[in-house]
């Protein structure tokens, strides 16, 4: 078979091969644009990746500790629970009566109160007094003028509560009768 070729032919056929190195071209360039993009957006999620690993890796440690915090808390709630239920039968088992107790007044207003009056005086040493320093009755003084004061309150049966040990005379009124 004999093929005849003729310019017109050439060059429909050039200008075809031309068109398809210009559609080349194109498609090569969109391939190289999706290249690009692929690339790029795999970077980011590899980054993101790497970032949120290194946040878990923070988080875990984070919270390995606070769980390790809430075991001892819990531990020593435990503890304390256990010494106040102690507490709680050993003062059920015990008759208050008589039992006194020691409120340490700082300017004449509750500080603290105390299963004794030494314990007070320790206590008042951590405030600045000094622990030789010599206690003395107040006597008539109210108590919002004297620093640090003791007072003793014993157990009352019959109020089912303490009351003071201490009770000031009740001063007369007006001397007349």
């Amino acid at each position: 078979m004999i093929r005849i070729v003729t310019t017109g032919h050439l060059r429909r056929v050039e200008q075809e091969a031309d068109q398809a190195r210009t559609r080349a071209r194109e498609v090569r360039a969109q391939a190289d644009t999706a290249w690009s993009s692929h690339v790029r957006e795999l970077f980011a999620v590899t980054d993101r990746a790497e970032r949120a690993e290194v946040t878990t890796a923070e988080v875990g440690e984070i919270l390995s500790g606070a769980m390790a915090e809430l075991s001892a808390a819990q531990q020593e709630l435990l503890l304390k629970d256990i010494e106040i239920r102690r507490l709680r039968q050993e003062l059920e088992g015990v008759s208050l009566e008589g039992r006194t107790l020691t409120v340490l007044l700082h300017y004449g207003e509750p500080h603290t109160v105390y299963a004794s009056r030494e314990d007070a005086y320790a206590d008042t040493a951590t405030h600045g007094v000094a622990p030789d320093a010599v206690w003395v009755p107040s006597g008539e003084r109210p108590a919002a003028e004297c620093v640090w004061r003791c007072e003793a309150f014993i157990y009352d049966a019959v109020s089912n509560g303490f009351r003071r040990a201490y009770v000031p005379v009740p001063k007369r009124v007006g001397e007349a009768a």
